[in-house]
């Protein structure tokens, strides 16, 4: 049984999806804000290695084992991957003597299995007529069509792998006791070595990243060692298996460009397109030859700086120094003497691909994410998929989240920032109301004494004057001063009025006819002759649960704000327009105003802020209307532009849940 090669290091994922996106198996699935790797679809191919920018993905290490269990039998002998004269380019002659002063009795060359291997290539190729053959060596290619397109596995080469090939050479030659390592740029050989068909071949596999680690841990240092020579036996051609062809190179199969029955194939996104073509036959060649990896010079634990080419160039360099000193006949009898051993292996579908949803399953989830047509949908990959309905799907097989659309996300974000400021604003109107109730309780306490004697001595004093010297200028100050005190008056009923929110007398409230009485007050006011109102019921509910004498100041505020903004305009009109919804009645007076400047209507619901002119209101008006609806967890909003007039909406709740009836 094949444990999870690659897991994730969840402190240090930070959901970006990048292993999701890449990941050509979708065997990535995101928990919790985690890419978890899903065990059973992984086919171990080390992309989402390459592409973590955090270091969040962690390959199985076999550190441990090859430490405390392997190097103590004095048998380990250490086969490595062509490809590393590209992990070590300044000291790959010296990586054979650090190795074994890391405790390996015998260093040797996994490519003379590829030699062993080749000859088995040209044979299948010759036998097999009229049957697309696809090549075998790499295990990401053949585990992605075992679980993925499992109609292709009878099109691949029941041949065994360059590393297996040496494994069980070294067993059959050095006795079974001996343990072999093999050492590479590769994951996949992890699960390669672990797989019950070829389970006999292989007893452990670390990456070059593994082993620089355990250079460093060991205080091995390669600069200050001596080259040293691999020990027999040494390959041929099998060096050039790591390059892209190098398979071909060595069984000698013709590739030719304009050869049309051999394909060489490299690279995560080819490997998924040809893989595809051959699914729905869209390709007849006869041999195949795939590397999931650009060449094994590019696997994703080759440890190198090396751009491409300069990889190339550095396994090209090492076969040329090394090729002309193979003795082609010692080659050859080894090669002879191993041609009874047994290279071959099976292959087994292991089905992973899960149902298509349907089409209504796939409309549904988008639809979660605000996507209910085409346009839409705009596939811009952030979620780690090509595109929304792909994500979708990922959805509905169980394999994403809901939570991986960053637009959405944003959008989401936004809205609860914009609402979370809301809240905030209307908690620090609801404290400094608090306050300021409190304070105007006191104060409206305090001078209501001394203004109602100032009212009744200045009233007694202007009929003395009046009866003695009839209407002179005295009369006209006294008035003057009585006007005043019954502004003052006023102001100190509406603090009243202000401090005493809080107390709700719950009755059912026809808003309709409250406004309809409120308008008709106003209609007969002579300093709103002109205005013409505009009311107009579209509810289809009769009444709300509220306060009614509160309600009533409420639209009468309002609506009164509304009339004395429209003094200047030239079209005095006012709409008030009335509807619902299953929660609410919503209230909009629009009026054909002035207009607020947009920097005060923050400052609208604050006591004593009034855009009137000197002695035409107090700025408690609005405050009050804001406290008696947000008691009644209503809400209320203005829009205004200069000029353009002026919208107030109210929202009032049609059950009031603190005070059933």
């Amino acid at each position: 049984m094949v444990t999870g090669i690659v897991s994730t290091i969840g402190q240090k994922c930070k959901r970006c999806y990048s292993c999701v996106r890449e990941c050509p198996a979708i065997a990535i699935r995101v928990e919790g804000g985690q890419a978890v790797v899903i065990t059973e679809r992984c086919i171990s191919c080390g992309h989402c290695v390459k592409v973590c920018s955090q270091g969040a993905k962690k390959i199985l290490s076999d550190k441990e084992k090859l430490m405390e269990k392997i190097i103590p039998t004095k048998k380990a002998v250490a086969i490595i991957a062509p490809s590393f004269p590209v992990s070590f380019p300044n000291d790959y002659m010296k990586f054979p003597a650090a190795l074994r002063k890391l405790g390996f009795t015998k260093v040797m060359e996994t490519a003379f299995g590829a030699d062993l291997v080749s000859k088995l290539y040209t044979e299948y190729y010759e036998k097999n007529e009229g049957k697309t053959i696809i090549s075998s060596p790499c295990p990401a290619i053949y585990n992605y069509i075992e679980k993925y397109f499992v109609d292709l596995v009878p099109n691949l080469a029941t041949i065994v792998s360059p590393m297996i090939a040496m494994g069980r050479y070294l067993k059959s030659t050095l006795g079974n006791d001996v343990e072999v390592v093999f050492i590479g740029p590769c994951v996949a050989k992890k699960f390669e070595y672990q797989d019950d068909d070829v389970a006999d071949a292989i007893d452990a596999v670390l990456t070059f990243t593994e082993i620089k680690e355990l250079f460093v841990e060991n205080n091995i240092v390669l600069s200050e060692l001596e080259n040293e020579k691999l020990d027999p036996p040494y390959s041929y051609f099998g060096k050039s298996f790591p390059l892209t062809g190098g398979l071909l190179k060595t069984a000698n199969i013709t590739n030719d460009i304009l050869e049309k029955e051999v394909i060489i194939v490299d690279g995560k996104e080819k490997v998924e397109e040809i893989i595809k073509d051959l699914a729905e036959n869209k390709i007849n060649s006869k041999f195949i030859d795939i590397l999931f990896c650009e060449g094994c010079i590019n696997g994703p634990a080759i440890e190198s700086d090396l751009n491409y080419f300069s990889r190339r160039e550095k396994v090209i360099k090492y076969i040329d120094e090394n090729l002309s000193k193979v003795d082609k006949n010692v080659w050859k009898s080894e090669l002879y003497n191993s041609r009874d051993l047994n290279l071959e292996r099976k292959f087994t579908p292991n089905d992973q691909r899960r149902p298509m949803p349907s089409e209504k399953r796939i409309k549904e989830i988008l639809a979660l994410t605000q996507k209910y047509e085409k346009q839409d949908e705009l596939n811009c990959g952030a979620c780690g998929y090509p595109s929304c309905r792909e994500y979708a799907i990922a959805i509905a097989k169980g394999l994403a989240e809901e939570d991986m659309c960053l637009p959405y996300l944003v959008e989401k974000l936004e809205q609860a920032y914009d609402e979370l400021k809301e809240t905030q604003t209307q908690l620090h109107n609801a404290e400094k109301l608090a306050s300021i109730g409190q304070l105007a309780a006191g104060v409206a306490h305090e001078i209501n004494n001394p203004l109602g004697t100032i009212m009744l001595y200045a009233s007694m004093l202007k009929k003395e004057v009046e009866t003695k010297v009839g209407k002179t200028q005295s009369v006209d100050d006294i008035r003057m001063i009585i006007d005043e005190a019954n502004r003052c008056k006023n102001i100190v009923s509406n603090l009243l009025n202000f401090a005493r929110q809080g107390k709700l007398k719950i009755t059912s409230v026809n808003c309709s006819n409250v406004i309809t009485d409120i308008v008709r007050i106003i209609n007969n006011k002579p300093e709103f002759k002109d205005i013409k109102i505009q009311l107009s019921d579209f509810t289809t509910v009769n009444s709300i649960e509220a306060d009614v004498d509160q309600v009533k100041q409420v639209f009468l505020n309002v609506i009164s704000n509304a009339c004395e903004a429209l003094e200047e305009s030239n079209h005095k009109f006012i709409t008030i327009k009335l509807t619902n919804n299953e929660k609410f009645i919503i209230v909009d007076v629009v009026d054909s105003g002035c207009g607020i400047d947009e920097d005060n209507i923050k400052k609208l619901f604050t006591p004593f802020f009034t855009t009137k002119k000197i002695g035409k209101g107090t700025g408690l008006g609005l405050a009050i209307t804001y406290g008696i609806v947000k008691m009644h967890k209503g809400d209320i909003k203005i829009e205004s532009k200069i000029g353009k007039g002026t919208r107030v909406t109210i929202k009032l709740p049609i059950k009031n849940s603190n005070h059933p009836l």
